[in-house]
């Protein structure tokens, strides 16, 4: 729901795409682990404690493969060569540029170095200005002007179009290489359905360099796939730039300055010996990346998204209901293609919006997806064995409030709660019956009234479709997107779709 984004306003937390929409997930990479994310109203933050990140399965990438490499051409500096860092607090773009200029400063060459820092500590935007030449008579004003940049190394790419980097554009003359995995920013914290349209970005970069002068790489997702760690993302591109020609310093001079830095030395020489191959060969590195990403879903036809659900609200439910849902969605197709000769978008907000109202997250449902296997397993896949688990969570009819603002408060419960998980699990079919002593709560009659209510409103939008009010319907159909959340998070979203259905139906009335 992103209230836990609200509360910490931390870009650890970024969105994940799953088969039942986007979710958040912490990049356990850049995470700073102040915990400020668990005052998120949500039972879905689990404290890992004792953990250690699980390294990467060992890839097909033979040393003499590396080895082989041809060593890439060094940049000509003889008139000055002007090289802008750019990207966010945290991730090491004053390493990398330290680490330039170091190997500029061991080949005899003449170095300035500009960093500004801004708001690095929030993961602001970070601009390191370097020049190098023959020698410092060469070098002119330590900040890189208008039009000056030779090579933008964009670790960032919202940040390379802002700030520092933003006036340093000259086409022509400035090459940039930039990762293309858009890095979630400020404003996605307090907008939980930011979306950023990362081929846009790369347009308006493209026409600042011309085609010919712009690489993009996922250097994010294949860090992450090849090193388990997206810090290694920045020192990959750093590698990719060197074997193309584009940096003003050797290969060897670089790996020394790596080594003089003495921090994980042998990670950062791999990831740049990877960024290398990549820009070399790209194939030979994509044949060996792991296939099994989390996050990784393909869009789905209607019949397999139709299909994906029921099997869902079966797991949640039971087979009859999963019929109810299935019997609303046939009659939104018959009518839809009575009107198109074809099933279209109609169906499909009624699809995925009639399934999450179904499918509210009561206590029985967070019970079943904690004691689900794939929760464990998850875990596995991320961690090394010998960790302990911590539930924060606030039981509606036990949990305290807040003296000053009113509103439940978490607490953590050990390990031990799985065994009450698995019981209450079991116990999913007194959900909505008079023995389900959680169903009598407001929040989980709303629930219930909610689903009633939309098959209402779909019905009702059925009754009179026709061409001229099937954008209507189909705004009718998606105004449950915008619930979310447990509790008064919930709550107050409710009311914002409540609105936003009133504000649909009044233009309905009006066509």
């Amino acid at each position: 729901c992103g209230d836990c984004s609200v509360q910490s306003t931390c870009v650890s937390i970024q969105p994940l795409k799953t088969a039942l929409g986007t979710k958040r997930r912490i990049d356990q990479s850049s995470c700073n682990k102040d915990y400020s994310c668990v005052n998120g109203f949500c039972p879905s933050f689990v404290t890992v404690l004792g953990a250690e990140a699980k390294k990467p399965r060992r890839l097909n990438i033979s040393q003499q493969l590396l080895d082989e490499l041809p060593l890439p051409k060094t940049r000509d500096h003889t008139d000055g060569v002007s090289v802008m860092v750019a990207g966010i607090g945290g991730t090491g773009v004053i390493t990398v540029g330290a680490i330039i200029g170091m190997a500029a400063h061991m080949e005899g060459k003449a170095c300035s170095i500009y960093d500004m820092t801004g708001l690095s500590q929030k993961n602001g935007a970070v601009y390191s200005h370097l020049r190098i030449a023959a020698d410092s008579a060469q070098l002119t004003a330590q900040r890189i002007g208008a039009g000056e940049g030779d090579l933008i190394l964009a670790f960032d790419l919202l940040a390379s179009l802002t700030g520092d980097s933003a006036q340093t554009f000259s086409k022509g003359r400035t090459c940039l290489v930039g990762n293309s995995a858009i890095q979630p920013t400020a404003a996605f914290q307090f907008n939980r359905d930011l979306n950023i349209d990362a081929s846009q970005v790369e347009s308006t970069i493209v026409a600042r360099t011309g085609e010919e002068n712009a690489w993009f790489v996922d250097a994010t997702n294949l860090a992450s796939r090849l090193m388990g760690d997206t810090i290694a993302s920045n020192m990959f591109m750093t590698g990719y730039a060197a074997q193309l020609g584009l940096l003003p310093v050797s290969l060897r001079a670089l790996e020394k300055a790596i080594e003089l830095n003495g921090i994980a030395v042998e990670f950062n020489l791999k990831a740049l010996s990877l960024g290398r191959l990549f820009a070399h060969t790209p194939d030979k590195l994509l044949a060996v990346l792991p296939t099994d990403v989390e996050g990784e879903h393909e869009d789905k036809t209607l019949d397999e998204l139709i299909e994906h659900r029921v099997e869902h609200l079966t797991q949640y439910q039971s087979k009859a209901w999963a019929k109810r849902y299935l019997d609303c969605i046939n009659d939104v197709k018959s009518a839809e293609t009575a009107l198109l000769g074809e099933a279209g978008e109609l169906s499909k907000a009624v699809a995925v919006n009639l399934a999450k109202l179904m499918s509210y997250k009561d206590e029985y449902e967070v019970a079943r997806l904690f004691v689900d296997p794939q929760f464990k397993q998850k875990l596995d896949a991320q961690f090394e064995p010998g960790y302990t688990l911590k539930f924060n969570l606030a039981p509606p009819l036990i949990s305290r409030r807040n003296s000053s603002t009113g509103l439940p408060m978490k607490r953590e419960y050990g390990a031990w709660i799985l065994h009450g998980f698995k019981f209450l699990s079991q116990l999913k079919a007194l959900r909505g019956t008079p023995l389900d002593i959680f169903g009598y709560t407001d929040e989980r009659r709303q629930e219930r009234a909610l689903i009633t209510e939309y098959e209402n409103t779909v019905h009702s939008a059925l009754t009179d479709l026709s061409r001229d009010n099937l954008g209507n319907a189909i705004q009718l159909a998606r105004v449950p997107e915008s619930i979310r959340g447990y509790g008064h998070v919930k709550e107050k979203s409710i009311q914002d779709s409540e609105q936003a259905k009133a504000m649909t139906w009044s233009a309905r009335e009006v066509v």
